[in-house]
């Protein structure tokens, strides 16, 4: 009779649940990465335009003016990438301690099912040796006087 683990539909949830944490974690690194992407956006539009104020000269008031106000909404925007790029930091490591419990409850599972394969296979071994030895015993049993 071949082994069955009394647990293996507890064992596929854990599996499948893991598994859901995987991509849970994938999309938070994405949309990590696209908050990163988004502030270094930010940041390089900012020194662009804080050059150019650097280059216009005093003549050209109203311009200087249109680049300062253009550079204060750019330091808003910059905040509001930094705060959406600390806000995906703090989903992917929360994603990434969920994706951790998960594994270590399937991994829990499998050494569960391990330990009572390993455990079946003693029993069925020594089940077949005592048989062994009973046939032995009766087959060459001495004969009596």
């Amino acid at each position: 009779m071949a082994f069955r683990f009394s647990m293996q539909k507890v064992l596929e949830y854990r599996e499948q649940q893991e598994e859901e944490a995987k991509v849970r974690m994938a999309s938070a690194q994405r949309r990590l990465l696209d908050a990163r992407s988004q502030e270094a956006a930010v940041q390089s539009e900012m020194t662009q335009a804080l050059d150019r104020l650097n280059q216009i000269n005093m003549v050209q008031q109203g311009e200087r003016w249109l680049q300062e106000q253009y550079i204060k909404g750019l330091q808003s925007d910059l905040a509001a990438a930094a705060l959406q790029t600390r806000m995906a930091e703090q989903v992917a490591d929360e994603a990434r301690a969920l994706l951790a419990a998960r594994a270590m409850d399937r991994k829990l599972l499998e050494k569960l099912k391990e330990h009572k394969k390993k455990h079946y296979q003693r029993e069925e071994s020594l089940k077949e040796q005592r048989f062994n030895d009973e046939i032995a015993t009766l087959r060459y049993k001495a004969p009596s006087f």
